[in-house]
């Protein structure tokens, strides 16, 4: 009787009968994922590939520490009362199968609403709903289809203290036996023929032999079930050839020294392995390094009010954020940290976090969480923890708001690399036939350095490399990119839409006057409480410019976009926004942009705002003029048309009075003309064109704009840069088609000396992670080039 494998892990199953379906399985837990596999319609997961993860263990009892609600909320990121958000670090994950089952986690339990999974730091993010579930349940389940979280208790982190060092073992022991074996080796390559030399040299061939096995089923393993399980799943990928060269090599050798015909090539495969996972080992470390300062250093310029012991009111970075200190979150603002609600009505919306908009009430006393968003008036909050910035960069990413923009570069990359392996194999192949004919002692030679050297690995490096650096030296001048398919798209731009105020105005500089009836204390006490739960530009700008007032509690407050914002106090009601939202019937036109105020349903009068345009914008505008359609949307009238047109190109399009709607309208009707658009606006009002566009900036002068609308966020002191920003996009793509070419160019040649027969397969190996290091060095030097250009 044969050796029977299990169906769900490919494992041997002789010993046990556990049949089920006709199918035969290695212990009850592979039994029980495909029996919930079938219930739940997921048995295409084994179209794809077997063995997902490890064989379920005995889990029963293991995760009780789970039921400790102390130790739960050390493990969450996320919790209120309907919804928690947990990421546990996943060892066993491997392959794309891996990532198929754990993003489709929800198929198995629909408390689970969506669970994303980041494969290079094998982790995944579950949201999940707590009324008939909870962490305990979770782990469990994943526990109980083979990928059991790694759970640390020495300080309730999950996963924080392991780390993968696999790499690094093969690595040493790949090291380690290539040059015990090139030591072994040496008299072969003089041909000595000394006596004693000539006695042992069976001896020296068969430690070579010994040394070689670990390096083949250690340190070569996962190229071999890469390969496998990409033949498995009917794919091609760059691992089949390396895996194909290193058995032959291997084969070859040890016929060799079993029937006494030489020494074999034990030098070329563990000098080949060695330096394949060289090669892989810092490829590892430069994306780590690409990773951590994307994660750690990348310091958005987000502002946040902090309330003085004294009562006064400062504006501070998020990164600057103590605990104990009190903070003022408006409305519409982000919550940078976990803290506790103390003063205000609170109307949180979580959608930044679980995606789903349901804005929950809560009370004081009440724990609100990091990326909740205030929607109802201004509110006092205690802080718990410092802001950690990898959190809010990983929310900012979130795939529940990525707008499946597509990645040219990811897509013509997977396109090569999977053509590039079966033209690879084919001229193996035929070179190799060649060789048998013409000179049989170096087929094999050539068979295995066609395979090493023509590697696409160089090809898949390029652009994630080039972006990768541009995008860490663009943090450094201020300009926050989501991520790499930002400066994709930003370099196929080819029209420019600007919003007025906040955007190419200065807040800072704005000069105000007021005309109308003289407001009572009490009126401009309501004034200026009302101003304080908003966010907007001209709103910020009033309420830093009115007398120190009285603060009142309001007992209501709502803000209408594009028009306005109604509050009440007791018995007195406010109104604050454009002339009919007020209820202004007089004529009250001014060339300038104004706020109408009305207290009680009674017109009191108007706030005149004087521009200050920002510096340098005439000189922005003109270099942009070149290459560029260049948009004004604003809300405001048509009063600072002239100063404008005197101040702008003569091409540049003006339009007044548009609302949010309206903003989004015009630029969907230009893309449908086949127009790439870029939006830059200040991120509050501008939401919806921000989204909209092909690419939305958000500009930040000490206001909290962390949206996921916006697509990059641009600091309001670098808003002079944003020519250069566009242009540095622009050579980073050149910078990629260069690194194609000459990817091109390297293997053209390798092969070309491979196929001839002039080229070990050591020598390949030598030279195939040569060319991914020549790659990465490319790219980094014309970036860092790039990014010197940059002011």
């Amino acid at each position: 009787m044969g050796q029977k494998t299990c169906f769900h892990c490919g494992l041997d199953s002789s010993s046990t009968e556990i049949i089920f379906d006709d199918k035969s399985f290695c212990c009850n837990g592979c039994k029980t994922v495909y029996e919930i596999f079938s219930v739940n319609d997921l048995t295409c997961y084994y179209d794809l590939q077997n063995a997902p993860g490890t064989t379920p263990k005995e889990i029963e009892g293991k995760y009780n520490f789970l039921d400790n609600d102390k130790i739960v909320e050390s493990l969450l990121e996320f919790n209120d009362e309907k919804t928690q958000i947990a990421t546990l670090y996943i060892p066993h994950i491997h392959c794309s199968s891996c990532i198929w089952i754990l993003e489709n986690l929800n198929k198995l339990n629909p408390s689970i609403s969506s669970s994303i999974v980041n494969f290079g730091k094998k982790t995944v993010r579950v949201n999940y709903h707590t009324e008939n579930f909870s962490l305990k349940t979770l782990v469990q389940l994943l526990s109980s289809i083979g990928y059991e979280p790694f759970i640390s208790l020495d300080d309730y982190s999950v996963g924080k203290k392991n780390v993968d060092r696999s790499l690094i073992y093969k690595l040493g022991v790949a090291g380690f036996a290539f040059g015990n074996i090139m030591f072994l080796s040496f008299p072969e390559y003089f041909q000595s023929t000394e006596f004693w030399l000539e006695q042992y040299k069976h001896v020296f061939r068969w430690l070579m032999f010994a040394f070689s096995l670990p390096v083949v089923f250690y340190c070569a393993q996962d190229y071999f079930i890469s390969a496998y399980k990409g033949l498995k799943a009917k794919i091609l990928n760059i691992d089949v050839p390396i895996a194909l060269g290193v058995s032959v090599l291997f084969l070859r050798s040890t016929t060799e020294i079993v029937l006494d015909l030489g020494t074999g090539f034990f030098d070329s495969l563990s000098g080949l392995v060695f330096f394949l996972l060289l090669g892989k080992f810092f490829q590892q470390k430069t994306y780590n390094f690409l990773s951590f300062e994307r994660d750690y250093k990348s310091y958005f310029p987000i502002g946040i009010t902090k309330i003085e012991a004294d009562g006064k009111e400062t504006s501070i970075q998020v990164y600057d954020i103590k605990k104990g200190d009190r903070l003022l979150i408006r409305n519409e603002e982000l919550i940078p940290v976990d803290c506790i609600l103390i003063k205000g009505k609170a109307r949180i919306d979580y959608s930044f976090v679980t995606g789903e908009s349901e804005a929950v009430s809560k009370q004081s006393g009440d724990k609100l969480f990091a990326g909740g968003k205030q929607q109802d008036g201004s509110i006092e909050v205690d802080v718990l923890k410092t802001v950690e910035q990898s959190y809010l960069t990983q929310l900012w990413s979130n795939d529940v708001f990525n707008k499946n923009k597509e990645d040219s570069f990811t897509t013509l990359t997977n396109a090569i690399s999977k053509k590039f392996t079966i033209v690879v194999l084919s001229i193996a192949f035929m070179a190799t036939a060649y060789w048998l004919f013409v000179d049989s002692t170096k087929a094999l030679n050539v068979f295995t350095a066609v395979l090493i050297i023509a590697c696409p690995c160089a090809i898949a490096l390029a652009a994630p490399f080039t972006f990768g650096n541009l995008l860490r030296i663009f943090g450094k001048f201020k300009f926050y990119a989501k991520n790499a398919s930002v400066i994709e798209q930003l370099a196929a731009i080819d029209t420019i839409i600007f919003d007025k105020t906040g955007t190419i105005t200065a807040n800072k500089e704005t000069s105000i006057e007021y005309d109308g009836s003289e407001l009572s204390t009490n009126e401009e006490a309501l004034l200026k409480s009302t101003l304080r739960n908003s966010n907007h530009p001209l709103s910020r700008s009033l309420y830093t410019l009115l007398a120190e007032n009285d603060i009142v509690t309001l007992d209501a407050y709502e803000e209408h976009i594009g028009q306005g914002i109604t509050a009440q106090h007791h018995t007195n009601s406010i109104k604050i926004g454009s002339a009919p939202f007020v209820g202004c019937t007089t004529d009250t036109a001014t060339l300038n942009t104004a706020v109408h105020v009305s207290t009680n349903n009674t017109y009191k009068g108007k706030f005149t705002f004087y521009n200050k345009y920002r510096k340098g914008l005439s000189k922005l505008f003109n270099k942009l003029k070149k290459d560029y359609d260049l948009v004004i949307l604003s809300g405001d009238n048509a009063g600072e048309a002239e100063n404008l047109t005197k101040l702008l190109p003569a091409k540049t399009k003006l339009f007044f009075n548009q609302k949010p709607e309206d903003k989004l309208e015009y630029i969907k009707h230009h893309q449908n003309s086949g127009a790439k658009v870029l939006m830059i606006g200040d991120g509050l009002n501008d939401a919806g064109a921000l989204a909209q566009s092909n690419v939305g900036i958000a500009i930040s002068e000490n206001v909290n704009v962390f949206s996921p609308a916006c697509d990059a966020i641009l600091d309001a002191t670098k808003f002079n840069g944003l020519h250069q920003f566009i242009k540095a996009s622009k050579l980073a793509i050149k910078i990629i088609k260069w690194s194609f070419l000459l990817s091109f160019i390297y293997n053209s040649i390798g092969i070309y000396f491979a196929v001839t027969g002039q080229l070990a397969p050591v020598i390949a190996a030598i030279l195939m992670p040569l060319s991914s290091i020549s790659i990465v060095v490319f790219t980094t030097v014309c970036t860092n080039v790039v990014g010197r250009k940059l002011k």
